[in-house]
């Protein structure tokens, strides 16, 4: 006799990057096993194929896809199908403010945490009369490197092809090159020959891009000192 089957409820939330509504349901214990050991061989490749494999089981909604979905996205999604999988409830000790040392031990709800979108953020940027960029934001690749093995973006070289891959579309008043059919040289090439001024409004862009976020207040318990603390990215809640 073949052994029961175990049922798996599912939830909805909405993408913070376009509203749309999706389904998804909690990590089973062979997708987190999975994850434990890809994260162990601290193999970027085997992390983002687990990663890809985890969160396509996990949501239930066609035609989303992993690959496709912002970075901020993703640590929205990973930090919801976290709650459904391990409880709602995150506890942390922070270092108070005003001493320096006084540990604080604080419990968060998942369902608190948010999206935060800076007023004014664009992802088209007119660098000079009729020429721009239209950009995309970070990826599931970015995801991996920065947000699950908390990398740095080191060298010059490795900056200039972030930036590159984020470049969407190149546009001439109504003549629009798409980068999928550049060559990542090509691009790279392109923002070389920005002036400062002009490569600071795509910086501006990574600055004031949407990031999940959280304010909380904590008060030290031996000087009565209340501190504002802003925690921002999924290795803040998970660190």
């Amino acid at each position: 006799m073949p052994l029961p089957s175990l049922s798996v409820p599912t939830y909805e939330l909405k993408l913070p990057s376009t509203g749309k509504t999706i389904k998804y349901r909690p990590f089973l214990v062979r997708e987190e096993k999975l994850l434990l050991l890809a994260m162990e061989s601290e193999d970027e490749k085997q992390i983002e194929d687990a990663v890809k494999d985890i969160l396509k089981a996990c949501i239930q909604s066609r035609g989303i896809k992993p690959e496709q979905m912002a970075t901020f996205d993703l640590e929205y999604l990973f930090l919801k199908i976290r709650s459904v999988s391990a409880g709602e409830d995150i506890k942390m000790n922070l270092t108070c403010m005003d001493d320096g040392e006084t540990e604080v031990s604080v419990t968060i709800n998942i369902d608190d945490i948010e999206v935060k979108k800076p007023e004014g953020h664009n992802n088209k940027i007119l660098l000079q009369d009729d020429v721009g960029l239209v950009m995309k934001y970070p990826g599931l690749n970015q995801f991996v490197n920065i947000t699950l093995l908390n990398k740095d973006v080191e060298g010059t070289e490795e900056l200039f092809n972030v930036v590159a891959s984020c470049v969407d579309q190149i546009f001439q008043g109504e003549e629009v090159w798409e980068c999928t059919d550049l060559k990542q040289k090509e691009i790279v090439q392109f923002l070389e020959g920005m002036t400062q001024q002009q490569f600071e409004k795509i910086q501006e862009f990574f600055e004031t891009m949407p990031v999940l976020a959280h304010d909380l207040k904590v008060t030290n318990p031996n000087t009565g000192v209340e501190s504002t603390y802003v925690l921002e990215g999924l290795q803040s809640f998970f660190g």
